[in-house]
Formats: C-alpha cells, sequence, structure tokens
C-alpha cells in the first residue's frame, strides 16, 4: 500500500491555542508598562493575521523615499547655513581689510605725501606751472 499525498497547504488563518492565565502572574503586572499601553490601544495584530499585507509595500516605501529626502534636505540646509554664517564673517574681515588700505592708499597719494616719499631720489616739486606744447598739424 502506498500513501496517498496530502492536499497542499493554503494559507489560511491559524488559531491561537487558548492560552491560560496564573492569577499570580496577572497580580503582579498590576503596575503601569508603556508597551502594554501602547498594545493595548495600538493593537496591529489583524493586519498581520493573513501574513504580510503586500498591498501597503509601495505606500510604505513611498513614505519612506519622502522620509530620507526631508532628512536629507534639512541635513544639506544646515551645511548651507553654517557655510553662509562662515563665508560672511570673511567677507566682514575683508571689508575691514579693504577700508584700512583703502584709506591708507588715500593718504598716501596726497601731494605733500608723494613729494616727501621721492625727496630721497632727488626728485623735487616744480614750482612753474606745466605748459601745454602746441604743434602744427604738418609738422606731425
Amino acid at each position: 500500500m502506498t500513501k496517498k499525498a496530502a492536499a497542499p497547504k493554503g494559507n489560511t488563518l491559524r488559531v491561537k491555542p487558548e492560552e491560560k492565565v496564573k492569577p499570580e502572574a496577572n497580580a503582579k503586572n498590576k503596575g503601569f508598562s508603556l508597551f502594554k499601553w501602547l498594545d493595548k490601544y495600538t493593537n496591529v495584530d489583524f493586519l498581520f493575521q493573513e501574513g504580510v499585507p503586500t498591498k501597503y509595500l509601495p505606500h510604505v516605501l513611498f513614505l519612506t523615499g519622502i522620509t530620507l529626502f526631508y532628512i536629507g534636505n534639512t541635513h544639506y540646509a544646515e551645511k548651507t547655513i553654517r557655510k553662509i554664517a562662515k563665508i560672511k564673517v570673511e567677507t566682514e574681515d575683508l571689508r575691514a581689510d579693504y577700508t584700512t588700505l583703502k584709506s591708507d592708499y588715500m593718504g598716501a597719494s596726497k601731494q605733500s605725501e608723494v613729494a616727501r616719499n621721492v625727496a630721497p631720489l632727488g626728485l623735487v616739486e616744480s614750482s612753474s606751472p606745466p605748459y601745454q606744447v602746441e604743434v602744427a598739424a604738418d609738422e606731425y
């Protein structure tokens, strides 16, 4: 005699065997527990009674992608804000340097300063006014 092959198993609802609760264990656990409270008020076991709900998978993946994009964008924005603050400080330093150098240049380009600086080279300031040289048009 040969055994007949059993019918293929299908996805069926599993029935949980009844568990007997010991009165001593129930008496000990009367304190507040965050996880018991969450399990009591956010019962999601009904979602997994028939297996993993793959019909929600695209939505979950989409929300996960949006969340990752949001986190990345936040990090990028904070990094950019730090760069802007750093460049702002450098710009203020460069502006202060520019103002200082400009005032030094303005003071050094005065006629009296230039005359004092070129005196060691033997150059003297002219006391006669400049004159214009006129050349005839046919000479040039």
